[in-house]
């Protein structure tokens, strides 16, 4: 390239750059694209497909692909890249061409990445790049062959690729993801004792862990935690500084009650960067398990990141436990200066708390103080929408619950609020009924919004829906409230043997509960009727 032809890529290349850094991807995209086509360099042409794939501009990073491979035909990585990117765009012939001339040139490439996160999903898919595999030359490139029983195990031809993983596993006995395929493909083929001998004798024999992993983390899927936790001891004193071995052991002995060995594991990972958070918090629960709650406590109050809403939240439920709600209720206060951007879990947490100790107003006021803060804050409105009385409230219940439809319109969350608390309110039915419709086209099949519209319709005297809706309901949440709901829905429409079942089920659930005593004493008169 000439000296003027640097100087103006370096111009374009630093345009792109700005306007990347701006949000202007399209733009970005689009000087890098006339770059690529102008020059041609490599490395300009892999920064242009990462800014592609980044905005996931499929056609624009392969054809960007295609145009470096044209330049430089025996560069391997851009022939990767457009195997890749063919394989995503789903033209398998062209993806099958790139993969036999890559190994033309190198009969040993690692092929390995080439299909990560895209195997084809649908079977013809799966069947058209098998055929174009098919007319590979080097088809006893381990990683082809790897390829090809990946596919095949997708359509449930386990021996098969079996076979060829074996084949793989020739050339390359120590590759831990061919290990870790063929012990797959032995689950799949229901040869667990297989397998797991498989693993066994190849873990400990490996240069990293992954294998080892993989077995572990099977047998912590199948509940089997003392063999997990035994093959984790044999892992760590082969890797003793792999952190994410020690922080399965501590976890895994929590688990088994084997409280000192946790700590002694998970203590080791506090000063590190990946799991200072999580060994802090299953400490905390460790402690809390030991019963040892002021070390709970403490150990709740560092942790930060992922694990901070739930840690707080344990940690009030132990000062709410020990009835020090004063205590709790200065905590979260203090946090709210430290951690400002948790205010608005911190004052829904502090509400819910003067909420349970017979303090509602004064939750509400709190709220109103966050709001005013937070104006556009759902979550925060939402929570208040939950203590306000839906009689004595009313005119504030509107205004709330219309302001998060305002906010958003379209989550079944909130349309399902306003639709049950007009029909608890038994007004404007029409629209609650719309309400609970609208929540259910967005969340179908959600209990709680089939219940409301269950409650809507039968205030309505519309029993067919009230029944099915309630049916439904019930099945998915077989609970007190959706149970007497759905009784008095049968009752009304004259299902009296479908009525008296479930006027059993309720009475064996809930022998105390007052409301369901109400619902047998309908049956009496019944059953007095046939008697007689």
């Amino acid at each position: 390239m000439r000296n003027t032809d640097h100087h103006s890529a370096f111009l374009s290349v630093f345009t792109a750059e700005f306007a990347l850094g701006q949000g202007n991807i399209e733009q970005s995209l689009s000087t890098y694209h006339d770059l690529v086509m102008h020059y041609n360099v490599p490395n300009i042409n892999q920064r242009a497909l990462e800014i592609a794939l980044q905005v996931n501009d499929i056609d624009a990073a392969l054809e960007i692909a295609k145009h470096w491979v044209q330049q430089y035909p025996n560069d391997v990585p851009a022939m990767f890249y457009l195997a890749h990117l063919a394989l995503r765009a789903q033209q398998y012939e062209l993806a099958a061409q790139t993969l036999d001339h890559i190994l033309s040139l190198d009969t040993n490439a690692d092929l390995e990445g080439i299909l990560d996160g895209i195997y084809p999903e649908s079977l013809e898919a799966r069947q058209a790049l098998l055929i174009a595999l098919d007319h590979i030359n080097k088809q006893n490139n381990p990683s082809l062959l790897v390829i090809v029983a990946g596919l095949e195990a997708q359509n449930g031809q386990f021996n098969s690729a079996l076979k060829k993983v074996n084949a793989a596993l020739k050339q390359r006995p120590n590759v831990a993801s061919f290990i870790i395929l063929k012990a797959n493909l032995l689950f799949a083929s229901d040869q667990e004792k297989d397998a797991l001998k498989w693993l066994n004798n190849n873990s400990l024999k490996q240069k990293t862990s992954d294998v080892g992993l993989f077995e572990v983390q099977h047998l912590i899927r199948q509940n089997q935690m003392q063999p997990a936790l035994n093959k984790l001891k044999k892992m760590i004193q082969k890797w003793p500084e792999e952190e994410q071995l020690l922080f399965l052991a501590g976890i895994t002995s929590i688990d088994l009650k084997q409280y000192d060995q946790a700590e002694k594991y998970l203590r080791t990972l506090q000063g590190s960067i990946n799991y200072q958070d999580q060994a802090n918090y299953y400490l905390a629960v460790n402690a809390e398990r030991k019963k040892d709650f002021a070390d709970a406590i403490e150990l709740y109050k560092a942790v930060d990141g992922n694990f901070y809403t739930v840690s707080r939240k344990n940690l009030v439920a132990i000062y709410l436990a020990a009835n020090n709600s004063g205590d709790a209720i200065r905590f979260l206060t203090q946090e709210r200066v430290s951690h400002p951007y948790q205010a608005s879990f911190l004052y829904q947490l502090q509400a819910q708390i003067l909420d349970k100790i017979g303090q509602k107003q004064r939750a509400i006021t709190l709220l109103d103080d966050a709001i005013q803060q937070m104006p556009d804050d759902a979550e925060l409105i939402y929570a208040q929408v939950l203590l306000f009385d839906p009689f004595q409230d009313r005119d504030r219940l509107d205004h709330a619950l219309n302001r998060l439809l305002d906010i958003e319109p379209n989550s079944p969350t909130f349309l399902n609020a306003y639709a049950y608390t007009l029909a608890l309110q038994n007004r404007k039915l029409d629209i609650a009924r719309k309400y609970a419709e609208q929540a259910l086209n967005y969340a179908p099949q959600q209990a709680s919004i089939l219940d409301t519209l269950g409650y809507i319709a039968f205030l309505q005297n519309d029993l067919d829906v009230a029944v099915k809706s309630l049916a439904e309901a019930y099945n998915l949440s077989p609970n007190l409230s959706i149970g007497i709901r759905y009784a008095k829905a049968l009752y009304m429409y004259g299902d009296i043997e479908q009525f008296a079942k479930l006027c059993e089920i309720l009475a064996e659930h809930y022998p105390d509960s007052p409301e369901v005593l109400e619902l047998q004493h309908l049956l009496i008169p019944i059953q007095s009727t046939q008697v007689s």
